[in-house]
């Protein structure tokens, strides 16, 4: 049986130079490099980081490797969604609407993005209002549906599946039963819209600041934006957090990016986060809880500690949800998916079939204090994780670092800088539950 792994500590001398001149992102860094030596010289380094980056659009940001087979039709089953995201390893997509006009506008072509974790929480809905699926997959459950409110749904519904102990959603077979019913497999993508992200979702236009698109995928907490040609109503790209990571890892030797990255995290105010704050899960409890937890705190991971030392020993996060759907028959040796269980089993299935890119395999990744934003850029994007745990030296949690945080000490935001910005943003749909 697959260990947990230990702790992996940021080497310094492990991370050397990486940027090639002749990569998308490192053309884009030497654009910044061009632009900052025109600068104003009585400009404070962050200052002319702002000013570089308002000139650039974010058209020249390097196209996503499958930003032009990400779109999703409306009438794809959830099956076909979760595997077609699995495949492509995103964790969302656009959904277009196969009943709109060939001359649609983006806006009326898209109708919004589909996530994983939207998938699984309006399953899980199904089955607490489903008494016929629940017996299905708990024999010893009462018949008795989730009570619904006036607007037809039921109320915070994976609390109450998860909050009551429900055994059959912690059970071993539970989703291996869940992905072979005819719901899973006949329920199509537009029928779930109310689980989606953006109603339909924020765009960028071509000729929009990387200025902009950096403080919004910092400041304004969005882990993706798509980028939309107006001309062709369709999305061209789509910019991520991890790639705005990689793009600064391929800047390496370039004088902005040395200027700024040679800061020490202690110097820049890094970690944000304290440990009294951090959102963290024992390993014996559901592996579900961490799911809920990360949906309702809205972050994209949390720790797995042990209950006695509370040192972490693995990692969840919410891109993993989609190991409940792709390989459910992987769990049913256990009398329950605890955290511990989920990275075990997944490690095994993983290793079992040769892939080893998986960052879920990294266990727990930290850093210290002491550790340069370019060696945590470095490893991150290596890793090809989101976060970093900061630790002392005898690797107890100290604090969290985010992409996001990283980002946020790139730039700023100057004073009425977006404006209107946000006024043509629609509303989330009323029975958003995600």
């Amino acid at each position: 049986m697959a260990s947990v792994p230990e702790i992996k500590r940021v080497r310094s001398e492990s991370l050397g130079h990486r940027s090639e001149v002749s990569s998308p992102e490192a053309k884009v860094g030497m654009r910044v490099e061009d632009l900052w030596d025109e600068q104003k010289p009585q400009l404070s380094p962050n200052e002319k980081l702002n000013a570089c980056f308002e000139s650039i659009p974010v058209s020249a940001f390097p196209l996503s490797s499958h930003s032009q087979d990400i779109e999703l039709r409306s009438d794809t089953s959830l099956a076909e969604a979760v595997q077609t995201l699995s495949k492509l390893k995103v964790l969302s997509a656009p959904v277009v609407d196969v009943d709109a006009p060939e001359d649609a506008s983006w806006i009326d072509r898209y109708i919004g993005i589909v996530e994983f974790p939207g998938i699984v929480v309006w399953l899980l809905h199904q089955v607490s209002v489903s008494s016929n699926l629940l017996q299905e997959l708990d024999p010893t459950s009462p018949r008795s549906p989730a009570v619904a409110g006036s607007d037809g749904v039921s109320h915070d519904f994976t609390a109450d599946i998860l909050d009551n102990g429900d055994s059959a959603v912690t059970s071993g077979n539970f989703f291996e039963v869940l992905t072979s019913s005819e719901l899973y497999k006949n329920t199509k993508v537009r029928d779930i819209s109310g689980t989606f992200r953006w109603a339909p979702f924020l765009a960028l236009q071509k000729d929009n600041s990387f200025l902009t698109m950096l403080l919004l995928l910092s400041k304004y907490k969005m882990k993706s934006i798509p980028v939309v040609d107006l001309g062709e109503a369709k999305i061209e790209n789509i910019i991520t957090q991890s790639g705005v990571i990689h793009m600064l890892a391929e800047c390496v030797g370039l004088h902005w990016f040395e200027d700024w990255g040679l800061k020490t995290l202690s110097e820049v105010g890094l970690p944000i986060m304290p440990k009294d704050h951090i959102i963290k899960i024992y390993e014996d409890e559901p592996v579900l809880q961490a799911f809920k937890l990360m949906r309702r705190k809205r972050i994209g991971g949390i720790p797995v500690v042990e209950r006695k030392s509370e040192k972490p020993v693995g990692n969840i996060s919410l891109r993993d949800v989609h190991f409940l759907l792709i390989a459910p028959e992987i769990y049913h040796d256990y009398r329950s998916i605890t955290t511990k269980n989920f990275l075990v089993a997944v490690r095994e299935h993983l290793e079992k079939h040769g892939d080893t890119s998986a960052p879920i395999l990294s266990g727990v990744i930290a850093c210290t204090k002491n550790h340069t934003l370019k060696e945590l850029i470095l490893m991150l994007d290596a890793e090809k994780i989101h976060r970093m745990y900061v630790v002392d030296d005898s690797g107890n949690l100290e604090g969290l670092i985010t992409l996001r945080d990283i980002i946020a000490r790139l730039v700023h935001e100057p004073p009425g800088y977006f404006g209107d910005f946000f006024d043509g943003v629609m509303p989330l749909p009323q029975n958003y539950r995600v």
